[in-house]
């Protein structure tokens, strides 16, 4: 006797596009996990070159930052080395400014005028002395001011005291340097006339 199928012939149809729907969710998802495994794959791998870049840069960075340092600390000895030869340079030019200076003070002092005492700071100078009358003193600073070597006379005091034969004197004036010299001798140094230029 023949076997006749009583099912509807619907229903095992929605069956098989469920189970397929199911297996293809299923293969769905199962791509959709690999995509993802693979792209945290590549992720990670991607960030571990960059964190190797990045510590191959940070090595760099303190290798440049020792170096700046050394380059810094080589700029500061330099500079300590041109300050000192610049304060070299200055102390032998002005060795023969105190000859000059001690030799202007006797030369330029005028009979009956002596001096106590010399003080300087820098370029000033604070000349204590004793003069047998104010013309003296007046004498004094005319000299001064036509001195090589001095400049700037300015009298502070004059006092006329009892146990000094004469009167004494507070006299401020300035030294001229070789530096300033040099540059009026190349102020008033004549033009030589070139040859086919007009006279």
């Amino acid at each position: 006797m023949p076997r006749i199928n009583l099912l509807p012939w619907r229903d095992q149809q929605r069956r098989d596009r469920k189970l397929a729907f199911f297996v293809a969710l299923g293969g769905a998802a199962l791509l959709a996990g690999l995509a993802a495994f693979i792209a945290y794959l590549l992720l990670g791998s991607m960030i571990d070159a960059q964190e190797h870049r990045n510590d191959r840069l940070r090595a760099q960075i303190k290798i440049l930052d020792k170096q700046i340092e050394e380059i810094n600390d080589l700029e500061a000895q330099k500079q300590k080395f041109i300050s000192r030869m610049q304060i070299i340079e200055k102390l032998q030019r002005s060795r023969p400014e105190v000859v000059h200076l001690f030799d202007e003070l006797v030369k330029e002092m005028p009979d009956g005028t002596y001096l106590t005492s010399v003080k300087q700071t820098g370029n000033n100078l604070k000349l204590d002395g004793v003069a047998q009358s104010s013309t003296r003193v007046s004498a004094l600073m005319r000299s001064i001011s036509a001195s090589q070597w001095l400049k700037n006379p300015e009298l502070e005091v004059v006092q006329t005291k009892t146990d000094v034969a004469g009167s004494s004197f507070v006299l401020d004036a300035q030294q001229v340097s070789l530096s300033d010299t040099d540059e009026t001798e190349g102020a008033n140094r004549p033009v030589r006339a070139v040859a086919g230029s007009p006279k």
